[in-house]
C-alpha cells in the first residue's frame, strides 16, 4: 500500500493533490491514501474563520471548502489530524471522529480507525501542561482564550489512547514526541533550526503525553508535524524490542520538504475506512466520565466490564458493518459572490454523523452540553499572548510557541 504523508496543510488541499498526482503520473503508481499531522484547517465558510486562532489578517478561506461543498471530490481517501490552527468549531462537531468532507476524515480529537489491515490512531492538538488535566469546557462560539485553549490536548484522550493494546501499525501527532531528537540526528536539526538548540540539550521541545503513547503503542510508524522542518528517527524500543520509524514533515510551500510517500505491507485492496472495534469499545467504556467542565476526568468511574463491552461492540459491527456514517453538511458552504454576515449560523450545530455514532453505542449526545461551561468559558487562566503577536511572521510563530516557557504561563499562541 503506497501512503502519503503530509505534513501541515494549512487549507491548501488542491496543491497537496495536484502534487500527488503529480507523483503518480512521474513514477507511474498508485497512492492509496493521504495522512495529514494537522493544522488541516477545515474552514467551511466565513464564520467558522472566527473559530481558526490566527490574527483577522492571515485568515483566509483557502480550499477545503470546495470538498466540502461537492464542488471538489478529493482524488485520495485522507485521514488527518488536528493541529493547533483549526476550525475548531467544526472540529468539535465531529469530536469522536467522522467525514468532514466527502472522502475526507478527521480521526476525532483521539481516535483508532482501520484502512485496509492497517490501524491507524491519531491525536489531535499540542500539548500545553497548564490545560492537560482540564475538562473539555470550552464551547463555542469562543473567546480570545478559549479559541486557544480548545485545541490543547488533554489527559481524558490520552489515557483513552493509553488503554489500546492491540498493534498500532501508524500514529499520527502535530506535536512532536519529546525527546525524539535523541533518536536523529538533531545537530543538523538544529543547523537548519539554530533556535531548537536549547530545548533540544535540555531534552524539553516536544510533546510529554505523546512520548509516553510513542513507548506504550510501539507503532512501526509514527508522523508529526507542527515545527515546519523535516526530521528523521529511529526508535528502538529496548534492546530487541520493536522499532518505531518517526518522521515529521514541513508545510505545504514551494520548496519545503511537506510530503513523502511510504510502501508500507498490508493486505491487497480495496481498501476503505473502517471504525476499529477496539477504539470502539473504548469509547463506549470512557463516554460515561467524558469530563464537559473545567474539572479533569475521574477514571476510578469507569465501572463497565471491559471484555462485555468488547463482544457487545463486536456483535453490533457484525450486524451494521464497520464503514462510518455518511458524511452530512451542517452548516453553508462559503460562496465566493455572497459573503456570509457573521451571524447567519449558531453558534454549534449537532453532527448527524455524530449523533448517528452515538446512537449506535447506545450513548448520550453530550458535545452541547452546557452544564457550568459558562462559568469557565473565559478560561481560568488569563491571557498572555504578546500584544505584537501579529507582527510575528507566519512562518516562525510555531516555533515560539514550543520555545515559550511554561511556567507562569508565559507562552507565545501562535497564529
Amino acid at each position: 500500500m503506497k501512503i502519503a504523508v503530509e505534513g501541515c496543510m494549512h487549507g491548501d488541499l488542491e496543491n497537496v493533490y495536484r502534487t500527488l498526482q503529480h507523483i503518480e503520473k512521474v513514477h507511474n503508481t498508485k497512492i492509496d491514501l493521504l495522512l495529514c499531522c494537522g493544522d488541516f484547517q477545515a474552514v467551511r465558510n466565513e464564520k467558522d474563520l472566527e473559530s481558526l486562532s490566527v490574527p483577522p489578517k492571515y485568515r483566509s478561506m483557502n480550499s477545503f471548502w470546495k470538498y466540502y461543498s461537492g464542488e471538489e471530490i478529493a482524488p485520495y481517501p485522507t485521514i488527518f489530524i488536528g493541529g493547533n490552527h483549526e476550525a475548531s468549531n467544526y472540529l468539535w462537531e465531529l469530536y469522536y471522529g467522522g467525514w468532514a468532507a466527502p472522502n475526507i476524515y478527521f480521526l476525532g480529537f483521539a481516535g483508532v480507525v482501520k484502512f485496509g489491515n492497517l490501524r491507524i490512531g491519531g491525536l489531535s492538538g499540542i500539548y500545553k501542561s497548564r490545560d492537560y488535566r482540564s475538562g473539555h469546557y470550552e464551547r463555542p462560539p469562543y473567546n480570545a482564550n478559549t479559541v486557544k485553549s480548545v485545541y490543547h490536548v488533554r489527559q481524558y484522550d490520552v489515557h483513552k489512547l493509553m488503554q489500546v493494546e492491540e498493534p498500532i501499525d501508524i500514529f499520527l501527532s502535530h506535536d512532536w514526541p519529546l525527546g525524539i531528537t535523541d533518536c536523529g540526528d538533531w545537530k543538523q536539526l538544529v543547523r537548519y533550526k539554530p533556535h531548537f538548540e536549547t530545548e533540544v540539550r535540555e531534552r524539553t521541545l516536544g510533546s510529554k503525553p505523546a512520548a509516553q503513547l510513542l513507548e506504550k503503542l510501539k507503532p512501526p510508524y509514527w508522523f508529526s508535524a507542527h515545527l515546519h522542518c523535516k526530521f528523521a528517527a529511529r526508535v528502538q524500543h529496548g534492546e530487541d524490542g520493536p522499532v518505531t520509524n518517526f518522521l515529521a514533515l514541513d508545510k505545504c510551500l514551494p520548496g519545503k520538504k511537506f510530503l513523502q510517500v511510504l510502501d508500507i505491507d498490508s493486505e491487497p485492496g480495496p481498501y476503505e475506512i473502517q471504525y476499529d472495534e477496539e477504539w470502539l469499545e473504548i469509547t463506549r467504556r470512557f463516554n460515561p466520565i467524558f469530563p464537559l467542565t473545567i474539572r479533569s476526568a475521574n477514571f476510578r468511574g469507569v465501572h463497565i466490564d471491559k471484555q462485555d463491552c468488547r463482544q457487545w461492540v463486536r456483535t453490533k459491527l457484525q450486524a451494521r458493518g464497520a464503514r462510518p456514517f455518511e458524511f452530512s453538511q451542517t452548516a453553508p458552504s462559503y460562496n465566493p459572490s455572497n459573503s456570509v454576515s457573521n451571524g447567519s449560523s449558531p453558534g454549534y450545530t449537532r453532527n448527524p454523523q455524530t449523533e448517528s455514532l452515538l446512537q449506535f453505542l447506545e450513548l448520550p449526545y453530550l458535545l452541547d452540553d452546557m452544564l457550568e461551561s459558562s462559568e469557565v468559558s473565559r478560561s481560568p487562566f488569563p491571557s498572555s499572548d504578546r500584544d505584537d503577536s501579529e507582527e510575528i511572521p507566519i512562518d516562525d510563530v510555531d516555533e515560539l510557541e514550543d520555545l515559550a516557557e511554561e511556567a507562569g504561563d508565559a507562552e507565545h499562541e501562535d497564529v
